[in-house]
This record gives C-alpha cells, sequence and structure tokens, in this order.
C-alpha cells in the first residue's frame, strides 16, 4: 500500500512482508521513496535476520527504512520479540537503532536527496524486467538422480 505524505511517497507493509523483496522493488517503482515496516520480529529470527534485511530493502530499492518494532517478552505468554526500531538510508547505513532491552523511540535526520542519488549511483530499478520461469533440465535431472 502507498499513501502520500508531505515528504513523500511512503509504502507501507508489516513484518513478515520482508521477506519478498520483489514486493519492496514494486513499491519502490510506483514511487515510494520511504518503506515503513512495523515489526515483530522473535529473538532468534530477530538476531539472525532483522539488520540485514532492513538494510537489504533500502539498498535494493534505494529507499528510507522506517521500522518500528516490538521489544521485550509479551504478557500472558513466553514469546519474546527483538525490538531494534531501526531507521536505515538509502545506501545502507543505519541512522538509528533503539536497541533491543527496553521500549523507548529513536529519531534520525532524514535527506530525502539521498534516495536519487542512491538510485543514481546503482540504477538497478531502472534495469528491472520480467524473468522467464526457471526451466528444469531433463539432463540436470538424470544426473541428480544418479
Amino acid at each position: 500500500m502507498l499513501a502520500e505524505t508531505p515528504w513523500g511517497v511512503l509504502g507501507m507493509t508489516i513484518c513478515y512482508d520482508l521477506r519478498f523483496p520483489y514486493l519492496y522493488r514494486e513499491l519502490a517503482h510506483a514511487g515510494a521513496t520511504m518503506l515503513s515496516i512495523p515489526s515483530s520480529f522473535t529473538v532468534p529470527t530477530g538476531q539472525a535476520h532483522w539488520h540485514t534485511l532492513m538494510r537489504a530493502r533500502a539498498i535494493e530499492t534505494g529507499c528510507f527504512v522506517f521500522a518500528p518494532a516490538q521489544v521485550g517478552t509479551h504478557k500472558g505468554s513466553n514469546r519474546k520479540t527483538y525490538g531494534h526500531s531501526i531507521a536505515v538510508a538509502p545506501w545502507g547505513e543505519v541512522l538509528a537503532d533503539a536497541g533491543g532491552e527496553k521500549a523507548g523511540f529513536v529519531m534520525a535526520e532524514v535527506d530525502l536527496a539521498k534516495t536519487a542519488e542512491a538510485r543514481k549511483m546503482v540504477p538497478s530499478l531502472q534495469h528491472d524486467r520480467k524473468y522467464a520461469p526457471p526451466v528444469l533440465h531433463k539432463a540436470a535431472v538424470a544426473k541428480a538422480a544418479e
């Protein structure tokens, strides 16, 4: 989903969407210069994937990424969320990270000209194209069966 803001177009998704990079490319193609990804990653997946995926989405779209994230143990369960609300620049720099110990907030200075700058340096959005689905060749199947 896209929303016009006074600062530019915001692409809005949720945490599991982070696993689908082409969704973010489509948002960028549709005009998004900023992405919002509110999340509730568990501690194990957060430790393993959170920063890497947030930075990847920023880099591959040339967008700013703003990702508020739940932190702590949830009442009534043993579910623990990772936290680390984060702001990432289009070149992949982490501008702010709230950490994962307690609730809080972060602020980051954002220069929206960095979006155009990053997209000029790596113009991959201009080079996207539709791909034919992969074809499994019989020779590869036969070799794998050996």
